[in-house]
This record gives structure tokens, C-alpha cells and sequence, in this order.
């Protein structure tokens, strides 16, 4: 019956705050995290939920990311610094967004890089 199946969808969230306090609990410090080292690489940037996923916009989307049961995704691929391409490639997914274990120390200052590096692809 089609009532049941959208009583049972899940509506998207509203804010940065939401997604997180919905995410997994061993998610939610690294998440928190992800977000202040965006908002610290990038101050002047925006939040926002797009595509249902928390993301940071500059003139245009900067990057978003989202919690997955065993990583942290970071898009959209790095394009355009030989250094930072070569940097995130090990974390690079099949379609070049990155993957962060959860399990694995995440490489913020990283993160940091590549902010500030697509700042500067939207000026």
C-alpha cells in the first residue's frame, strides 16, 4: 500500500544538527569534528542540507559530507592540485569521493586542505 510506504520514509533533515544527532553514535563525534574543521578551513562559507546531506557553500557548494556505517564520505573529488590529488588518494572512493573509516584516525588537517583548496576553485 503506498500510505504505508511513505508513512515509513524517513523526511530529510533540516539542519547540520539534525543529520548528526540521526547519525550512528560512534558517528556523531566525528561528524561534529568534520564540521568545525570545515567551518574553521572555510569561516565565510554557509551551512546547508542538500541532496539530504550536510554540506558547506561558498557561491556554491563546497563540499558536503555524510555518515556511512563504516566511513565518513567527503565530496566532491579533488580536482586540480596535482599534491592534494596524490594526498587523498588513498581515501579516494570509485567515483573519487573520499571515504574516511570510521575505524581509522581521520585526517582532519586533511579535510582542512582540501576546503580551503575549493575555496579558492569558487572565487
Amino acid at each position: 500500500m503506498a500510505t504505508t510506504t511513505i508513512a515509513r520514509r524517513r523526511r530529510a533533515p533540516k539542519t547540520i544538527d539534525e543529520y548528526i544527532d540521526r547519525s550512528a553514535p560512534q558517528a556523531q563525534p566525528i561528524l561534529r569534528r568534520v564540521r568545525a574543521t570545515i567551518a574553521k578551513a572555510a569561516p565565510e562559507a554557509t551551512e546547508t542540507i542538500s541532496y539530504g546531506m550536510p554540506a558547506f557553500k561558498l557561491r556554491r557548494i563546497l563540499v558536503y559530507f555524510a555518515a556511512f556505517k563504516h566511513h565518513i564520505g567527503l565530496y566532491p573529488p579533488v580536482k586540480g592540485d596535482a599534491s592534494l590529488e596524490k594526498a587523498v588518494a588513498p581515501y579516494a572512493g570509485e567515483k573519487g569521493n573520499l571515504r574516511f573509516p570510521i575505524e581509522q584516525k581521520i585526517p582532519y588537517a586533511l579535510i582542512s586542505r582540501i576546503v580551503k583548496f575549493r575555496a579558492t576553485q569558487t572565487r
